[in-house]
């Protein structure tokens, strides 16, 4: 009866450890994505769009229909254009997006509308299981577009002009 007792408290015990790790864990994320320079002046990727280390990205959160910022982070891309931005606590009732901030690069810093910002859900009650959180890519135009693209394109199916 004893050794009953002694498993039945150990078993609870496991259970509720499991319980407070989950819920911990569940609160945490990393946010994830990649910027990109578009060198054909498209404003989506190509085979001919190169990735940017060194940019900067910014994380922030906001309120539904309200313009305080209840989280901020930011992030330097690495030497492959990706990022990873580290969040704690939970942000259900609240829009968040990474935008592209600044491009180290000269020749490519032109923000594209389409391509500056992108939403991600940072809630654990969102039916995703996973932490990571990956945002769509986000990228910079760059000011000439390289020789290559017109005959990129022209395979791509793309009409020219001019």
């Amino acid at each position: 009866m004893a050794k009953a007792s002694v498993m039945t408290v150990a078993i609870m015990a496991i259970c509720l450890w499991s319980l407070i790790s989950f819920a911990l864990a569940a609160d945490k994320f990393n946010v994830v994505g990649k910027v990109y320079c578009d060198t054909c002046r498209v404003e989506f990727e190509t085979k001919l769009s190169e990735p940017i280390p060194g940019a900067w990205v910014k994380l922030e959160c906001r309120k539904v229909n309200d313009e305080v910022v209840t989280l901020s982070r930011e992030a330097v891309t690495n030497a492959t254009g990706g990022y990873n931005i580290p969040v704690e606590g939970e942000h259900e009732e609240q829009i968040c997006e990474v935008r592209v901030d600044k491009s180290p690069r000269a020749d490519c810093n032109e923000k594209m509308e389409a391509w500056e910002k992108a939403q991600v859900q940072l809630s654990s009650q969102d039916g995703l299981a996973q932490p990571i959180r990956t945002a769509n890519n986000l990228g910079f135009r760059k000011k000439e577009p390289l020789p290559g693209c017109a005959q990129l394109l022209k395979k791509m199916g793309f009409p020219l002009i001019g």
